[in-house]
């Protein structure tokens, strides 16, 4: 029996799953590192504490699953996306990385379309300029630390940094490249074009691989550290929501994946290059070979549970600690005790800007309708659905670019609470499929890893053997209609705020 790694360098977190090779999960790990913001809506982290917390967690996950590291076959990486890691000319990390959330980048977005034309980025890339990705992320550098910027030999996103200290050598994958504002999505390749127009170098990219190629081995001081066999493959890996959707098979048409941890996904599959003409959905490469994914995210989804949890849950937190439960468990009975609709109360997730269907990073978190009859279980309910009815604009864009909707799969952390499940359900007004394994990107990953070693003859058949759905939850009659009246005002309403919102942020 061969083994399989898959790391995922998340936001808050190094995760590592083991799998065996019949997609079984056999062990998991988390580490995890701090996040920096030295301002309001800059985000940052040590890309050294990535590596340490990839360390720790692989040291983690192979003690406990006792499994002879020898059968170790191959690693597959995932991650954040969008992250810029700057290196110079000795490969030593030139300033923190500058992360998908960070919304410092306003101004370079708009200098980037101005300098590119945004026809030639919507026919290139397939998106608009938008703070979270990379190439904004450059420019500001370019702008504001040109000390910094003419040191840059190398930029990396987060997993390919982790790539570069297992494996010493330089690689990306289709999906991750795709959200740099630098990637020729139809053509799976970096666009000359567009990296010439902007004054950077090709050199400074990776060259780029579809997911289940291989990259190169695990370097022989890293092998011996945790008892490797020689020549560990290392496959390209994906995004981590291309990655997501490979541990969720979503890998042919009519699937789609509904992922709600500290951003929210949603993750549609298509078989060709689909656009949303005003760019309110993500077109990107999948992790599939040769396909494609459209997405749309919302930047504060269980970020904003997270942050009631923080602000205002401080009982919930008490409590939990002395039973031994889990906060958001008791944040999640609190809201069942609210009707649905909460009193009327609204709540509006754009807690640090937002990306889907509005690309504001001036866009700010609201509740409306408040009155002296709420309390916090009407409060809870409303942040629970109000972060569902922000998702719902994602599958109206989709379902209007003729993407076929028939199934979604829940991930993440909205997909453990029953109430939570239940309000995405009606909201969609689709079943909702809840699954065996829910490890999200880092589970993909190890797929991805099994299909690069072989045990797997294609990422679908990788996904028939080892994605099984336990559970679906039908969209209840009743909450459908009072859902659909919610979503009519909550789709109204940030229009009349978006000229306030501006006016807060000078």
């Amino acid at each position: 029996m061969e083994y399989f790694l898959g790391i995922d360098v998340g936001t808050t977190g190094c995760k590592i799953v083991l799998v065996d090779e019949n997609g079984k999960l056999i062990g998991r790990a988390v580490e995890e590192y701090p996040l920096y913001t030295p301002r309001p809506n800059w985000a940052e982290q040590n890309p050294l504490d990535w590596w340490q917390g990839t360390l720790k967690a692989m040291e983690k996950v192979l003690r406990s699953s006792e499994i002879d590291p020898q059968k170790i076959a191959g690693i597959g990486l995932t991650g954040q996306m969008h992250g810029s890691v700057f290196l110079d000319a000795h490969y030593e990390v030139l300033r923190p990385a500058i992360l998908w959330c960070d919304q410092r980048t306003a101004l370079e977005c708009e200098e980037i379309t101005r300098i590119v034309g945004e026809e030639r980025i919507m026919a290139i890339n397939c998106n608009p300029v938008l703070a979270g990705f990379t190439a904004p992320k450059i420019q500001w550098v370019k702008n504001n630390e040109p000390e910094i910027y003419q040191k840059i030999a190398k930029v990396l996103l987060p997993k390919d940094y982790i790539r570069f200290c297992l494996i010493g050598e330089f690689a990306t994958d289709v999906s991750d490249a795709s959200g740099t504002s630098l990637f020729d999505v139809p053509r799976r390749k970096w666009s000359e074009e567009i990296i010439s127009a902007l004054g950077y170098s090709l050199s400074w990219f990776a060259p780029s691989f579809e997911s289940p190629e291989v990259t190169g081995y695990v370097r022989p001081e890293i092998g011996k550290k945790f008892g490797f066999r020689e020549k560990v493959v290392v496959v390209a890996g994906g995004g981590d929501n291309a990655a997501g959707a490979i541990g969720t098979g979503i890998v042919k048409p009519g699937l789609v994946s509904a992922s709600l941890g500290t951003s929210g996904v949603v993750f549609a599959f298509s078989e060709e290059v689909k656009v949303d003409e005003r760019g309110r959905v993500h077109t990107f490469c999948h992790a599939v070979p040769g396909k494609w994914h459209v997405m749309g995210v919302m930047l504060s989804a269980g970020g904003s549970l997270r942050w009631f949890r923080d602000a205002l849950g401080s009982e919930e937190k008490e409590v939990a600690m002395l039973l031994g439960k889990d906060p958001y468990e008791l944040l999640s009975q609190e809201a069942e005790k609210a009707l649905p609709g909460a009193e009327g109360l609204i709540f509006l997730p754009y807690l640090t800007g937002e990306r889907t269907p509005h690309a504001d990073p001036y866009a700010r978190g609201v509740f409306f309708g408040l009155t002296l009859k709420h309390r916090k279980n009407e409060m809870v309910r409303a942040v629970l659905e109000g972060v569902t009815l922000g998702m719902r604009d994602s599958f109206e864009i989709i379902r209007g670019m003729e993407i076929p909707i028939e199934e979604v799969r829940a991930i993440g952390g909205g997909a453990r609470s029953g109430l939570w499940r239940k309000i995405q359900a009606a909201v969609y007004q689709v079943p909702l499929s809840l699954l065996l394994v829910d490890e999200g990107p880092a589970f993909g990953a190890a797929l991805l890893a099994g299909v690069g070693n072989k045990a797997f003859s294609s990422v679908e058949d990788a996904c028939r053997q080892a994605v099984k759905v336990t559970e679906t939850v039908m969209p209840d009659g009743e909450l459908v209609k009072e859902y659909e009246r919610l979503y009519q005002i909550y789709r109204d309403l940030y229009p009349v705020l978006r000229p306030f919102y501006r006016r807060v942020a000078r």
